[in-house]
């Protein structure tokens, strides 16, 4: 086969397996088809006002000042005399879209619905707003229009601001908050003269929602802990006492509205959110009006023991803590709308003052909502499985469905109200349980498919490196053999392969099974095709047996089995890389190579300790320090002097190359001053300079043409790459993090020239220097030699650093998690796509350095770029391997997801290393010539 095929057919197969992972553990929750369940009492509340403060942290709220006086007065006060309070418990992703639907539609989204954003409802969804007769909506363009184009009818009506006003360089954030409340206050006024209007406003079952972005905008752009973040909560709490008085005022005090003020996620300190910290799961909820408790005072000790009464001096107060969700299911038994037909919100009985056959009607219809949702779940999964097959969820089978909900009724209808609550809480609970166990009801058949897959492909590329470039021959009788009875063996087998295949088409089309169960499923039929077919490869590995040291390929197993479990744990503690650059610090001192290359060893040494420094450092939570990325580019301009300098007799620059290296180091110069520009001219809320975005842009569209220009010589061309990809880098940078490139490529260069020791001292015959190499040069097939026991060793050096350069200063899951002042250079308008997309590119960037230097080892150690790389993919796809076993049914969702999580990130970079091995080969072997002299000859 092929390289570009084998390429090819590897990138199908890890696509494969990247996407089996959301289908098994990521697949929407939702079902349809349920009826509507409402409570059949007339209910306290005729109007909802719903506020969400995006970005607002518990914490934040119900804090007091040093003074011990409220920088939220207005919510003090209800807390404490009018309302009851909790915290709201969010789930991860802690973003704006998922929690926006768990508290208005009452479930949560996968956690896959990040990468969808802020999408107009990819999935069809009921929410309150659905259910309710009419819903006005102020504020953010990125959330409102997913649930008006989500109702049915036309009776949910947006008001949006532009999207630019959402720019993290504005003078004044908190002034998309005064617009909604000006918006709100202007509606209600011009209802005086539209009587239509005034008429609807009257009926009941309507909801207005105000959407508050300036909280989480000034969070993102100065912090939590900001003068700015704290004084946009005191503007939210004087706009909601003006709504309120606004409110009332107009419907005349009927004591008819019920308020709901929260948040949809926190913010950590750092101004970043969308992982499970505390600060960014916790938010505030404050409800008051008709049919709400008032405030209980207690004075035994509450069931709490976060300690977060004490901080806010609210232990005098009863505290009821919800789940996100659970909100939506408050709303609609207030306002008397059906229950969404999607929620797992349980009704929080302690937040309603009403009749106890109120909450005991409410609660029944809350268990009924949730059952059907069980029934639709359970009908649907039964249609498609074979009946000898389907194993029912024994704890709510159907007969017990109908005791227990028929016992509930006959508990209501004898006033025996908490003993039917009691009995509907059960049932919400099992049912609950029960849809978990038919979501996740096919997880096992698939993970067994997908394992097998795994392990075939796995086990086939070992069989390639053991067949093409290990050395392996068979003896010349052997192989008459094999040609004469080889034949019989294929049909055979390529005959088994079908028969299963077709087996497994006829399983999968009788229980009427998805078109990607398809894939899972036949997927390992021709993997393992082409193991057995090769299988005639580990008879040549016995039979060499007694040839090989076996010792010694024992120990090195051994060692890159630990190694691989080293890389494994160190995505869960980054401080193990530093261990083990520690360790690889040591490499040369006990292989020898020290008595042989003093000098280089040495420098390997020190670059190991230097880059052993940044998986210690935080990931996220830095001050920004601009002059540290200045003091990066003074170094990359000073080492790429000290190169050219100390190498112009060697290896000389060509005459035209000098101008283009002049130009790079200027303008590495230039962009490493950019950040600080920028950062001065945001401090002063001049907004970002023109001049500064146009050289950012114009800077990352450039970065991989310009090393195309240069020289093909292998030391001249990594040059060229590390300055055009460092520009950008420190564009991207706002601290440290910008010094990481130059140590990673300093020990890069330093690894290239201890390969070479490592060569030699294997007795490699014909071994060229390398400063002499070009990579544009043709090969010459009779140099290339076989793989030896070291290259694994090489193999699993370039994965460490793949790991390294991923974690050492940040990862993909920072980019969900991020700061946005990395990215204040290219734009400051909230944009999460475009802005993922250029963390996405800084953390791509030490990986191309690392590629490039693996791409140089390669040729200099004369090994076909096929081979190299088999082992890497085989280490990588162990991984990843791995952590597929370690996703269980136990524990936490979260340790779940963090799992899964890392197995996305192993299988993300296995696609990349790939997809980059073309991109790294283009940059290193390919020029273009821009011009060329030439001789014009006369007659």
């Amino acid at each position: 086969m092929r390289m570009i095929t084998f390429l090819l057919v590897g990138l199908i197969v890890h696509v494969v397996f990247f996407i089996s992972i959301f289908d098994i553990y990521f697949t929407s929750p939702l079902v349809h088809g349920m009826t509507p369940q409402s409570i059949p009492l007339k209910a306290p509340a005729s109007r909802l006002v719903l506020v969400v403060a995006d970005g607002l942290r518990a914490d934040s709220l119900f804090s007091l000042l040093p003074n011990g006086s409220s920088r939220s007065p207005y919510i003090r006060s209800v807390i404490e005399n009018t309302g009851s309070w909790g915290v709201s418990h969010t789930r991860v992703p802690t973003e704006s879209r998922p929690g926006h639907v768990a508290l208005i539609a009452g479930f949560y989204e996968d956690v896959s619905a990040v990468a969808k954003g802020w999408k107009e409802n990819p999935v069809e969804f009921d929410s309150v707003f659905n259910e309710s007769r009419r819903t006005w909506c102020w504020g953010s363009p990125d959330i409102l229009p997913m649930f008006a184009k989500g109702a049915s009818g036309d009776h949910v009506y947006t008001h949006t601001y532009p999207a630019q006003e959402e720019d993290f360089a504005s003078t004044d954030a908190s002034r998309l908050d005064r617009w909604v409340f000006d918006q709100v206050k202007s509606f209600f006024q011009s209802v005086k003269s539209n009587s239509s209007l005034g008429a609807s406003l009257l009926e009941d079952k309507n909801i207005f929602f105000l959407h508050l972005l300036g909280i989480d905008t000034n969070g993102h752009a100065h912090r939590p802990m900001s003068k700015e973040y704290k004084e946009n909560i005191g503007l939210v709490d004087s706009g909601v006492a003006d709504l309120v008085s606004t409110v009332e005022e107009f419907f005349g005090y009927d004591g008819k509205t019920v308020y709901v003020f929260t948040s949809d996620h926190g913010m950590t300190n750092w101004g970043s959110h969308g992982a499970g910290h505390p600060s960014e799961t916790l938010t505030p909820l404050v409800v008051w009006g008709a049919g709400v408790q008032k405030a209980q005072r207690v004075n035994e000790v509450q069931p709490y023991a976060d300690g977060y009464l004490q901080d806010w001096q609210l232990e005098h107060v009863r505290r009821v803590d919800v789940n996100q969700a659970d909100i939506a299911a408050l709303m609609a038994s207030l306002i008397g709308v059906p229950f969404p037909v999607n929620s797992v919100g349980v009704l929080p009985l302690l937040y309603l003052n009403n009749s106890e056959e109120f909450k005991a009607e409410s609660m029944y219809t809350n268990a009924i909502q949730i059952l059907e949702q069980f029934k639709t779940k359970m009908s649907q999964k039964k249609e498609t499985t074979l009946s000898f097959l389907f194993t029912p969820y024994q704890f709510l089978t159907e007969s017990k469905q109908v005791e227990i909900t028929n016992k509930a009724r006959i508990l209501i209808q004898l006033q025996k109200y908490e003993d039917a609550i009691s009995l509907c809480q059960t049932l919400i609970t099992r049912s609950l349980e029960g849809l978990v166990y038919y979501h996740k009801y096919d997880r096992f058949f698939l993970g067994c498919s997908v394992v097998m897959g795994f392990i075939g492909w796995t086990s086939y590329v070992v069989l390639v490196i053991l067949k093409t470039h290990s050395g392996l021959s068979r003896p010349p009788d052997v192989v008459q053999k094999v040609r004469k009875t080889d034949t019989i063996p294929s049909r055979k087998l390529l005959t088994l392969c079908l028969c299963v295949a077709l087996l497994i088409i006829l399983f999968l089309l009788v229980q009427r099974s998805p078109l990607t169960y398809y894939i899972y499923c036949l997927l390992p039929v021709p993997v393992w095709y082409c193991v057995l077919k090769e299988s005639g490869t580990l008879t040549d590995l016995v039979q060499s047996a007694h040839s090989l040291p076996l010792w010694k390929c024992l120990r090195y197993f051994v060692l890159v089995a630990f190694g691989i479990e080293l890389l494994v744990v160190s995505f869960f503690h980054r401080s193990v890389l530093t261990i083990g650059l520690a360790a690889l610090a040591l490499w040369p001192f006990c292989s020898g190579l020290f008595s042989k290359a003093k000098w280089r060893s040495l420098s390997w040494f020190l670059g190991c300790l230097c880059l052993a420094a940044f998986p210690l450092m935080p990931v996220v939570g830095r001050e920004p320090n601009v002059d540290v990325v200045m003091c990066a580019g003074l170094l990359i301009l000073l080492t790429s002097f000290c190169y050219l300098w100390s190498s112009r007799h060697k290896t000389p620059l060509h005459t035209s190359d000098r101008p283009q290296f002049v130009a790079q180091m200027l303008h590495v110069a230039v962009c490493a001053y950019v950040p600080s520009l920028t950062h001065s001219s945001l401090l002063q809320k001049q907004g970002l300079p023109l001049m500064n975005q146009i050289i950012s842009w114009s800077t990352l569209a450039s970065s991989i043409v310009i090393p195309l220009l240069s020289s093909t010589r292998i030391f001249h061309r990594l040059l060229s790459i590390l300055l055009s990809l460092t520009s950008t880098y420190f564009l991207l940078s706002t601290g440290s993090e910008a010094v990481f490139p130059p140590v990673l490529s300093w020990l890069m260069f330093a690894w290239i020239n201890i390969e070479q020791e490592a060569l030699l001292a294997q007795g490699v015959a014909g071994r060229q220097e390398v400063s002499s190499i070009d990579f544009a040069a043709n090969i010459d097939i009779s140099r290339i030699r076989q793989l030896k026991l070291d290259d694994i060793r090489r193999s699993y050096f370039f994965v460490f650093f793949i790991i390294t350069a991923f974690f050492g200063t940040g990862n993909i899951a920072s980019i969900n998690s991020f700061d946005p002042a990395s990215v204040y250079c290219f734009l400051t308008v909230f944009n999460p796509f475009i802005m993922g997309a250029l963390m996405m590119w800084k953390v791509i960037i030490p990986f191309i350095i690392v590629m490039c230097t693996f791409e140089t080892i390669q040729v200099s150690t004369q090994l076909s770029s096929r081979s190299l790389f088999l082992i890497v993919l085989v280490i990588s796809d162990l991984m990843a391997l791995h952590f597929f076993f370690m996703v269980q049914d136990y524990g936490s969702w979260l340790d779940i997801g963090t799992s899964i999580s890392h197995y996305v990130i192993v299988m993300s970079m296995t696609i990349f290393l790939m997809l980059l091995s073309v991109l790294t080969h283009v940059l290193t072997s390919k020029r273009i010539i821009l011009w060329r002299r030439t001789k014009i000859h006369f007659p």
